[in-house]
């Protein structure tokens, strides 16, 4: 009989080997979150500002490096330091992985979770699947609209971004921007506003195209075909090429698309998966099976 997702690895492995990816990241977002809000609730302005722009400490700027490309083609020439603080931003997610901002950081991303695992509980249907692509057309379309407009556009009505003013100034309409996201994800397109709508997933998944860090599957011999990887991820088209990759093929997942959230190497019962460099191209074959009895003397 098929276990649930994820329960024969917490079975074999444990509960926290078999989460620790899951919570590392919930516990990653309520950090980043709580940062911005220290202010506005406690008074204590260690950060201040939104995801968009913000600085910490009085001194270090951090600046959306989409942020940053809306204005300039807005024909807005921004501060030095949102220059610089975009520089930082850029170099930093070309390094880890431009997803792994969708995965770690962005507040949204625990609401679309949220409608998955209540689509998934109530067994609903796939429902409508716009392509993957579409998102790249929404980016390009926002940069479009900026420069029509003159404007940041997006940040107009980026849930990221409402969120974050609702949370500090009171939700008003941001409250139904983000219920419409997760209400869409539930009921409209399983996976559908991260997997194939939001611009800025695009545009991070773009960034980080050849970064460093990246998820491999160097024990893929050991995969039983359970299937919980393909289950938990939320772009499973990136595991097929490394998982079934041929002999001499690359273990590495080199999808932009990949979030780097980890839940294939949570759910895995055999440890196929590991987070690692994509320099790392290592494969490891099965161990040569026992040979049963004795050998004549």
């Amino acid at each position: 009989m098929k276990l649930p997702v994820g329960e024969e690895a917490t079975r074999l492995k444990g509960w926290w080997p078999a989460h620790r990816f899951l919570v590392l990241r919930r516990l990653s977002q309520a950090f980043f979150l709580g940062l911005f809000l220290l202010g506005p609730w406690l008074g204590l302005w260690w950060v201040a500002g939104t995801l968009a722009g913000s600085r910490t400490f009085g001194v270090l700027p951090l600046t959306d490096p989409l942020v940053l490309a809306q204005s300039l083609v807005a024909g807005h020439w921004p501060e030095l330091t949102a220059l610089i603080g975009a520089l930082i931003v850029l170099a930093a997610y070309a390094l880890i992985g431009g997803r792994v901002y969708c995965s770690w950081v962005c507040p949204i991303n625990p609401v679309t979770d949220a409608a998955h695992w209540l689509h998934e509980t109530l067994g609903l249907q796939k429902g409508w699947q716009p392509k993957r692509h579409t998102r790249l057309w929404l980016l390009a379309m926002v940069l479009i609209v900026s420069a029509l407009t003159g404007t940041i556009a997006w940040e107009v009505v980026n849930p990221i971004t409402m969120l974050h003013r609702g949370l500090v100034f009171g939700m008003g309409f941001a409250w139904a921007l983000v219920a419409l996201v997760f209400l869409f994800d539930l009921l409209v397109s399983r996976r559908g506003w991260c997997g194939h709508l939001c611009p800025v997933g695009a545009f991070y998944g773009l960034l980080g195209t050849y970064s460093l860090l990246r998820v491999s599957a160097p024990r893929r011999a050991a995969c039983d075909d359970c299937m919980d990887c393909f289950a938990v991820c939320p772009e499973n088209h990136v595991i097929a090429p490394a998982l079934r990759g041929k002999d001499g093929e690359t273990p590495l997942i080199l999808s932009p698309d990949c979030t780097n959230c980890g839940r294939c190497v949570d759910v895995c019962s055999v440890n196929v998966f590991e987070f690692t460099h994509r320099f790392d191209q290592h494969v490891e074959a099965l161990p040569p099976p026992e040979r049963s009895g004795t050998t004549a003397a």
